[in-house]
């Protein structure tokens, strides 16, 4: 078992997430592993920094695969004997024009971006370090989209004692809601992206409050954050911030220094912890 430090990025072949693998590999001490679904796409990324003099490492990571999830697990358990960066950046959006009936693309958004994240945290906040630090990747439209929500939606997702299965029984009464035809009728907001990453910012706040209750002592900070609008195959080349520009926040969180008790539990974009 080695007393190497380890950071993760998931779904960083490409966009954010290898702007953040680069990163990381110019300041975080210790290996950097940069994660794909696809072996091939993840491989040719590690060569693409290995060429600018970086050494990240590659593991494969399908986050809608739990086994794929559990190996990274196992993986890193032997290894290491734990983790002490997570950034979940993995996560996927239909275009704007895309012709996918909506209840599907809320069943496949939601999939990735809530149940796919749950898992890696449920897999792997385990093996978190102290001192640990756990990034999830959200976006401004998870505000946007809460705003968007009826006054009983909204309070729901802004309560402090919300439970993860209460916050799992809403989403995917939303994704049943949109087969029915009545999402809007419920109280949801026309957006399947906006409602996931709700999602990963009220999962955010109630891992954060749990890691305060069980692992007050060991000092792990997990947040969710906003990169911003990225130019990224997901966003468009219109978008206002490079991928680098994009990892900025997401970086900053994953370093954050161990005589840092926050941000902690809390919504980030540039760098500013924002309201919920």
């Amino acid at each position: 078992m080695s007393s190497v430090q380890v950071a993760v990025v998931t779904g960083s072949n490409k966009g954010i997430g290898l702007a953040i693998v680069r990163a990381l590999c110019q300041q975080f001490p210790g290996d950097v592993y940069l994660t794909s679904r696809d072996p091939g796409r993840g491989q040719a990324a590690v060569a693409q920094l290995q060429q600018e003099g970086l050494r990240p490492l590659f593991h494969q990571l399908d986050i809608d695969d739990l086994q794929s999830i559990r190996a990274l697990r196992d993986f890193l358990k032997e290894k290491y004997g734990g983790l002490n960066v997570l950034v979940n950046n993995a996560g996927i959006a239909f275009k704007v024009h895309d012709t996918t009936p909506f209840a599907v693309q809320a069943e496949v958004t939601l999939k990735t971006n809530f149940f796919g994240t749950r898992n890696v945290c449920t897999e792997l906040l385990p093996l978190m370090k102290p001192y640990g630090r756990v990034v999830n990747v959200s976006s401004m439209v998870s505000c946007s989209a809460l705003g968007r929500c009826s006054q009983e939606l909204q309070q729901k997702f802004r309560s402090d004692t919300i439970t993860e299965d209460e916050l799992v029984q809403l989403m995917n009464k939303f994704v049943e809601d949109t087969k029915k035809s009545v999402h809007e009728k419920e109280g949801w907001p026309n957006t399947a992206y906006g409602v996931s990453k709700i999602g990963v910012t009220v999962l955010s706040r109630i891992q954060a409050r749990l890691l305060n209750e069980q692992r007050k002592g060991d000092h792990i900070l997990l947040n969710a954050c906003c990169p911003g609008w990225v130019r990224t195959d997901m966003a468009g080349p219109k978008a206002t911030k490079s991928p680098e520009e994009g990892a900025d926040t997401p970086v900053y969180l994953a370093l954050l220094p161990s005589s840092a008790d926050a941000p902690h539990g809390q919504f980030v974009s540039d760098k500013t912890v924002r309201a919920w």
